[in-house]
């Protein structure tokens, strides 16, 4: 359907106040199989916070990896090839991304391994504190589905009217589709991150892990204000966000072989 829009408007058959770009360049339809495949991401976040919060997080970071790519196939239209490559903005920030992508599932893959190592056994996983914990999760992945469903359609269909539709020359900012419904999704994972540290004290009080919940609070705001940044600032936030995580984790998990 993507490109289908993409080849009336440059037929001329239709014609449509294209603010984003997307409807210029075939290339540009790679864009819109992504944003299914982030949005089954936030389908499967909900799925594992009552499973594991280590999980839970991983899969923020596959969500903001894969905006990331995303963005990558959307600027891919916008490349200008020349011999002075590092001297056009557009071409040093896809060489940026490209470089930032590799680094982000390599930190990813380092994250999982330390998940794996430092999980719980089933015998810790049945103790009542431990299901209660669980129980409360549920609960919060629960009340979420709705919400950002409400959220998604909300917010997709505000920015197709602001690009699309709207013919008023007082709407100058249209929102960068890379931060549509994902910028107020990461302000509510603040939110229910700093619940689960609060919620984690009816199971544990242990120093290592009241560090690592915030530590993840902390990764998730660093994601957050990622989206009101550009450029190479953008990518070191989100770089760093993750770094942050795998390395608190890391810590944490050396804290858990010295009470063992």
């Amino acid at each position: 359907m993507h490109l289908l829009l993409i080849g009336l408007v440059n037929l001329n058959v239709i014609s449509v106040n294209d603010q984003s770009k997307l409807l210029t360049n075939p290339i540009s339809a790679i864009y819109t199989p992504f944003s299914f495949i982030l949005i089954y991401e936030v389908y499967l976040l909900l799925y594992y916070l009552p499973r594991s919060t280590s999980i839970y997080i991983g899969k923020q970071y596959e969500i903001i990896s894969l905006i990331v790519i995303r963005r990558i196939f959307k600027d891919l239209s916008n490349l200008e090839f020349s011999t002075n490559w590092f001297s056009i903005k557009n071409d040093i920030l896809f060489s940026g991304d490209l470089v930032a992508i590799l680094i982000m599932f390599l930190l990813i893959f380092l994250f999982y391994k330390l998940v794996k190592d430092g999980s719980m056994s089933e015998i810790e996983i049945k103790k009542p504190e431990i299901l209660q914990f669980i129980d409360l999760k549920k609960a919060i992945a629960t009340l979420l589905v709705p919400f950002f469903l409400i959220l998604s359609i909300y917010s997709l269909g505000h920015w197709m009217y602001e690009s699309f539709f709207s013919f008023s020359k007082i709407v100058t900012d249209i929102k960068d589709i890379n931060k549509i419904f994902f910028d107020d999704f990461f302000t509510i994972l603040i939110l229910v991150d700093v619940l689960l540290l609060l919620f984690s004290f009816l199971h544990s009080d242990k120093f290592n892990k009241v560090i690592r919940n915030s530590g993840f609070i902390i990764s998730t705001i660093l994601i957050k204000l990622s989206f009101g940044t550009e450029g190479i600032l953008n990518i070191v936030l989100i770089v760093a966000a993750i770094a942050f995580g795998v390395i608190i984790l890391k810590i944490h998990n050396l804290y858990e072989k010295i009470e063992k």
